[in-house]
């Protein structure tokens, strides 16, 4: 039995050859139980006719955001909430640009809008058009809000280029959407506290200290949690990234800050991360009116802060499972595996910062280290990556787990 029985999905279309491909993924769907509600953006209408979808779906297909009949009973908020899963299929470079951009023009940009079901996106358009920067920043600032992509795929398009942006074939949509489903919910009952970003050390009101941490490998361990049915709450320090779906979000400037909130999250969860790139000094005494430039030097005295994962590590009563990070620039794996032994860490995912690599970057290598044992994560996005992550953290909670009993 498929992981799509009688699962809701609005599958959307927009304009572009690629459409005629989306029957047969409809058709899959329908193949699988799966309930299918169809939306046509006005472009996608002049490559494939709502009478055809309707045949193969089974249902009427919507159009139009201002249809008198439909809208009687709000019916764009109705299929955004009736949805498991919003799929679109194909997905223009116009359509991306604009649901980036939060835009309500038009009927599936609203249903996504309005919608707390995960989207997934299958992109086509000419290799240029894919190419282009803005099309590139428009994809990654979508990943980091939890929208799923599928491909695109590379070879011949019908424009005679060749290059990335040919749709995903239906088949491997489908493979996707459905291997999607099945992971879901299998972490349904595991909570997981995570800290993300840098934090902030006051100098005076308008100075501090920081370091060049994005809080983009958090944030995207979070998303990969949540999607898969975890209770998440993620502390943050300053950073410009939305809060994922499904995650409950404590923000946060100061490392005592943030010390405070892990300390209190962690014994309330079975797992802690420690991703943050925590300040390690703060400033002993912090000036209530801007320093004024006195001299060509100025000199601060600086006091250590908590080690929130050692603090966390070291719990004697309700300890979750620690999992920390080691930015280093030079000998790696034994300054982790020192960090892993020192404050009594479960798993140690370390990654070389050397050259200013990897912060606020949107790929990562990972090393990870545990007791008498280490994988290495070869470099992909960070999405990616902390997919690959929480699966090697959930086989050492329960290899761990199955130990005790």
């Amino acid at each position: 039995m498929s992981s799509l029985q009688n699962k809701r999905i609005v599958v959307g279309i927009t304009g572009g050859i690629a459409a005629y491909k989306t029957i047969e993924f409809i058709r899959l769907l329908r193949k699988a139980n799966a309930e299918v509600r169809v939306v046509l953006t006005p472009a996608a209408a002049e490559f494939v006719t709502p009478l055809t979808l309707q045949a193969i779906s089974g249902n009427a297909v919507s159009h139009s955001l201002l249809d008198p009949q439909a809208e009687l009973a709000m019916g764009h908020i109705e299929l955004a909430k009736w949805a498991d899963f919003v799929v679109i299929a194909p997905a223009s470079a116009d359509f991306l640009a604009r649901l980036n951009a939060g835009m309500a023009n038009d009927l599936l940009s609203t249903i996504c809008l309005a919608t707390a079901a995960p989207i997934f996106v299958a992109p086509a358009m000419n290799q240029q058009m894919f190419r282009q920067a803005i099309t590139q920043q428009n994809i990654q600032s979508l990943r980091l809000r939890g929208v799923e992509f599928i491909g695109p795929n590379s070879g011949e398009q019908a424009c005679g280029d060749v290059g990335a942006g040919r749709m995903s074939e239906p088949a491997e949509i489908f493979t996707v959407l459905e291997n999607a489903v099945s992971l879901s919910q299998d972490l349904m009952g595991l909570s997981v506290a995570i800290t993300a970003g840098p934090t902030q050390e006051a100098i005076d009101p308008v100075r501090y200290i920081s370091n060049h941490s994005s809080g983009k490998m958090g944030f995207a361990i979070a998303q990969a949690f949540a999607q898969r049915g975890a209770t998440v709450t993620l502390i943050s320090g300053p950073v410009n990234l939305p809060t994922p779906n499904n995650v409950r979000r404590i923000d946060v400037v100061s490392a005592q800050q943030m010390w405070q909130a892990a300390l209190e999250s962690a014994v309330q969860n079975s797992l802690f991360i420690g991703c943050a790139a925590v300040a390690d000094y703060r400033v002993a005494n912090i000036a209530e009116q801007k320093i004024k430039k006195a001299g060509d030097e100025m000199q601060l005295t600086l006091v250590k802060n908590p080690d929130i994962i050692a603090d966390v590590g070291h719990l004697r009563e309700n300890r979750p499972f620690t999992v920390g990070f080691a930015a280093e620039t030079q000998n790696v794996a034994e300054y982790a595996k020192d960090k892993l032994q020192r404050k009594k860490l479960d798993m140690i995912c370390a990654n070389d910062v050397s050259g200013g690599q990897v912060f606020g970057a949107d790929q990562n290598a990972l090393q990870l280290f545990w007791q008498n044992g280490s994988i290495k994560l070869p470099q992909s996005s960070k999405q990616q990556q902390a997919q690959k992550l929480v699966d090697a953290i959930v086989e050492k909670m329960n290899e761990k787990t199955n130990e005790k009993n």
